[in-house]
């Protein structure tokens, strides 16, 4: 029963992660880059996005 709570929880954060990445400023190459990163490999995916990730529109230096 943990593995499924924590597995719907790396669910969800990679859904997140996926919707900021689509939302971002990046180019549309570095999107799909992205978002194939987070898929193919989710935990490691998730945790290079949020130290390395696009940021957001709002980070706009």
């Amino acid at each position: 029963m943990e593995y499924g709570i924590l597995g719907l929880l790396i669910l969800i954060a990679n859904i997140y992660a996926i919707v900021q990445v689509i939302g971002s400023g990046a180019s549309t190459g570095g999107k799909v880059l992205w978002t194939l990163l987070i898929l193919i490999l989710p935990v490691v995916g998730l945790i290079i996005w949020f130290f390395a990730g696009p940021r957001g529109s709002a980070a706009v230096a």
